[in-house]
């Protein structure tokens, strides 16, 4: 910007001068040829240069030579109707023009032109003058023209001379002064206008060198917007905290990512060995099996296809539910009806099991605004994970009731109970806690998936348990007209998770 500005201010100088020269020129041949318009036609009169109706060619020779003393700065030529030069003052060795233009001088003479009006001068083949001309001997009986170049030769060497002694020099210092003072203030404005550029440009320099660590601070505590740059120095500063937070989440998405892998492998790996484990125990025994012990073989292999196959898919279902793949499709109906459905379903297994399973009697319960499929399964992993916690003779309760703008449903066992520590983290992937229920073949991915369902929906799921006295897990869902805030959460529940409705 600096080198574009000096060469802007030297281009605006070097324009200047010329305008100046060409305007000084112009000016002085406008004021010499008005001051001297009639020197031809008074140099006729006083010089008598006529005589008997003819030029008198002694005179026009002695005013030819007293001219040339007494006023150097003109030249004096005699023409003829041609524009032929027939006789001059000036030195012959630099006259070098055989004629002139009569069209200026005819112009002049008709005093229809614009001062100045300029005339070919004869010391030049295309360099032109002012001047002043006059017909001879008269107007009425022109034999020729008296054409005198106002500003000659020696004029033109007295001018230079003059110019480069006084007007150039205090022109070119004029000029210089007032480009240097403009280049100065232009420098200084230059300055305060990228000193903050300069500093934005440092920050963003130390950002990227800090990889990304250290954050930049550019507005300080004052957030007020002033002008574009600052505009852009806050831009960047937020830009620069929203990099830092992603940078943050794809940290902790890639450690949560090689969790999710090695937790994966454990998980799959047992069903896999138990299952390659029987098969080759009856590729390898072959005949000598009972039929007796190779159902048994086929039916354990069976069951850990099953297993494998479960996780598998619970797992395919927390990844979509993740990456919004799976969206629900929200509509009003009554959930008393769905949550005895789902009761009903489990009462076969809760006979065979020793296990009663009851849902008492929720009231009047007003219409929900959820996706019916995916409200079912959450309310199939809840079942689940209390059979998997809930000893033979135990009691698995099934409660909804009215809370607000919201509805709640609460799935309990009589089982062990969870321990504080880890009431927490239960709604983690892959968490099964130490007191993990009568089997550990599941994955630890049901109440994932139910918090992800529960959350998609706009309610919150949390958890209760006292040890010894089995565990409550609690989901909400938002009725027909939801409100902006959510239910309050009662005192004494953990492991809580939420999205605004």
């Amino acid at each position: 910007m600096a080198l574009v500005l000096i060469l802007l201010f030297a281009a605006v100088g070097l324009l200047y001068a010329l305008i100046s020269t060409s305007a000084t020129v112009h000016y002085m041949d406008e004021l010499n040829q008005k001051l001297n318009r009639d020197l031809a036609k008074n140099l006729v009169a006083d010089r008598n240069l006529v005589a008997e109706g003819r030029i008198d060619q002694m005179a026009l020779k002695e005013t030819f030579a007293q001219y040339m003393v007494i006023n150097p700065s003109i030249e004096i030529y005699l023409l003829d109707l041609t524009g032929k030069i027939l006789a001059y003052s000036a030195d012959p060795g630099k006259v070098k023009r055989n004629r002139v233009s009569l069209e200026p001088i005819n112009e002049f003479i008709r005093q229809a032109g614009k001062l100045p009006l300029l005339g070919d001068d004869p010391r030049s083949h295309d360099r032109q003058k002012a001047f002043s001309v006059t017909q001879v001997p008269s107007t009425e009986h022109p034999e020729g023209y008296l054409y005198v170049v106002l500003r000659g030769e020696q004029f033109e060497a007295a001018d230079k001379l003059a110019r480069e002694s006084f007007f150039l020099r205090l022109s070119g210092w004029s000029v210089a002064a007032s480009l240097g003072f403009g280049l100065i203030a232009g420098l200084v404005i230059f300055r305060l206008l990228t000193r903050r550029l300069h500093r934005l440009s440092a920050l963003m320099d130390s950002f990227h060198q800090s990889d990304f660590s250290a954050l930049p601070v550019y507005t300080g505590s004052s957030r007020l917007l002033g002008d574009e740059v600052d505009r852009i120095g806050i831009n960047f500063e937020q830009m620069a905290v929203r990099i830092q937070d992603q940078l943050g989440q794809l940290k902790t998405q890639d450690n949560l990512r090689r969790q999710l892998v090695a937790q994966v492998s454990h998980d799959l790996r047992t069903p896999l060995t138990s299952l390659q484990g029987f098969l080759e125990s009856l590729i390898i025994k072959g005949e000598s099996l009972s039929r007796e012990d190779r159902d048994e073989y086929l039916a354990i292999a069976l069951r850990q296809s099953k297993r494998l196959s479960q996780q598998l898919n619970e797992l395919f279902e927390l990844a979509s539910l993740d990456a919004r793949e799976t969206e629900p499709v929200s509509e009003p109906f009554p959930p008393a009806e769905l949550i005895q459905d789902v009761v009903q379903k489990y009462q076969l297994r809760a006979g065979d099991q020793n296990i009663q399973v009851q849902m008492p009697p929720p009231g009047p319960l007003p219409f929900v605004r959820a996706d019916i499929g995916l409200t079912e399964r959450v309310l199939e992993n809840l079942i689940e994970n209390a059979f998997a916690h809930t000893p033979g003779g135990g009691v698995i309760s099934v409660l909804a009731k009215s809370d607000g703008d919201f509805i709640s449903v609460s799935v309990s066992d009589s089982g062990k109970g969870i321990d504080v520590q880890d009431l927490k983290h239960i709604f983690e992937p892959f968490f099964q806690a130490e007191n993990g229920g009568r089997d550990r073949q599941h994955a630890g991915l049901g109440l994932a998936i139910a918090r992800r369902i529960t959350e998609m929906q706009g309610g919150r799921i949390f958890a209760h348990s006292e040890p010894g006295k089995g565990a409550t897990i609690t989901f909400t869902l938002p009725t027909e007209k939801p409100a902006s805030k959510f239910p309050p959460e009662p005192e004494g529940l953990a492991g809580s998770s939420s999205a605004k409705p």
